[in-house]
């Protein structure tokens, strides 16, 4: 095994220079940094975990809590794409990451003490509910915490702009012609209730009324209920003209509702979907939908966790906002073009 004295003598430093080349500090320039960090990669130098666990009292280890009521767990189109957005920036910035589950070795913990057992620097944090006892534990704990969609006083948070996302969908959707836009919106948490209110609030501005019977709950990710609420809005006397759905995995069970009862899209019903999976962009016809910018929600989660593990004091706690982009699809009929409705 290399030691650091070899690389120090190979670099003509001292000892000290290396380690703190190797381990990051700030106080030696930038030229001498290089010399040593390729030095030791051309040395084949491998830094013992253990040692710089001991040595800098951080164990370089990211947790990564994630559950909700469907228990999809890595299987969530949105999120395994954000925890791919985290997973990258954490390994550029030399860290790994550990799933807390609440059970190692047999023994059944909590997500807290599951952390600690871990020995985890920080942990960020995406579920459905975010008030359960579990979690709030684990947020008023002097860990650094790093929440995703939800916003707690004291904590950062990183969210996706699930207002401006909603308003942008609902005014594509009337700038295609539509006046009857149902919307079958997901359980009850922030990201609904700021997605609920845009879609009231853009309709108002626009002088459209939305029916009570236009507005339904169908859970995230649930196919099947959007299948039948999709038959519920379809067989009213007036039916909308577009529905909107919580997410492109519902909407997919829009779909084949839709031409199961022998309609097409988006010829007698148009639809809209949100997040921006891919098995929804490649659909014939092709869904619009409000594609989350996953990657940089996950990237931007990590940033800002490992700089409140490394810079405490100067770490501003905020909530920073991640933009979406529409994805205009083929799902939207034009009602503008020489047909009314």
């Amino acid at each position: 095994m290399v030691s650091l004295k070899e690389i120090a003598a190979r670099c003509n430093v001292s000892v000290a220079t290396v380690s703190k080349a190797l381990n990051g500090y700030s106080d030696i320039g930038e030229e001498t940094r290089n010399l040593i960090t390729q030095t030791a990669a051309e040395m084949g130098y491998m830094p013992n975990s253990s040692a710089r666990t001991l040595k800098t009292r951080r164990s370089y280890n990211l947790g990564v809590l994630f559950f909700d009521e469907a228990n999809s767990g890595l299987t969530h189109d949105y999120f395994n794409h954000v925890l791919e957005g985290f997973r990258k920036t954490a390994q550029e910035r030399g860290y790994d990451i550990t799933f807390a589950v609440g059970k190692d070795a047999g023994r059944q913990m909590n997500f807290y003490e599951h952390c600690r057992y871990r020995g985890v620097d920080g942990v960020v944090v995406a579920c459905v509910d975010f008030y359960t006892d579990e979690i709030l534990e684990l947020i008023r704990s002097s860990l650094p915490v790093v929440t995703i969609d939800h916003v707690f006083d004291g904590r950062i948070a990183v969210v996706s702009n699930n207002s401006k996302g909603m308003e942008s969908l609902v005014e594509y959707v009337i700038g295609k012609g539509h006046r009857r836009i149902a919307y079958l919106h997901g359980d009850n948490t922030s990201v609904t209730r700021a997605r609920l209110t845009a879609f009231f609030r853009t309709c108002q501005q626009n002088g459209i009324s939305v029916p009570d019977e236009y507005i339904s709950m169908v859970p995230y990710r649930d196919s099947d209920l959007a299948a039948i609420e999709t038959r519920r809005l379809l067989s009213l006397k007036e039916p909308p003209t577009c529905i909107i759905y919580p997410d492109d995995y519902a909407a997919l069970g829009g779909v084949n509702e839709i031409r199961e009862m022998g309609l097409r899209l988006p010829e007698d019903v148009s639809i809209a979907g949100y997040d921006g999976i891919l098995a929804a962009r490649i659909l014939e016809p092709k869904l619009t939908t409000m594609c989350q910018d996953t990657n940089t929600i996950g990237r931007v989660a990590a940033e800002k966790l490992i700089d409140l593990i490394e810079n405490p004091r100067t770490t501003v706690i905020d909530k920073f906002t991640v933009d979406g982009i529409l994805f205009n699809g083929a799902s939207v009929r034009d009602l503008t073009e020489g047909q009314s409705e």
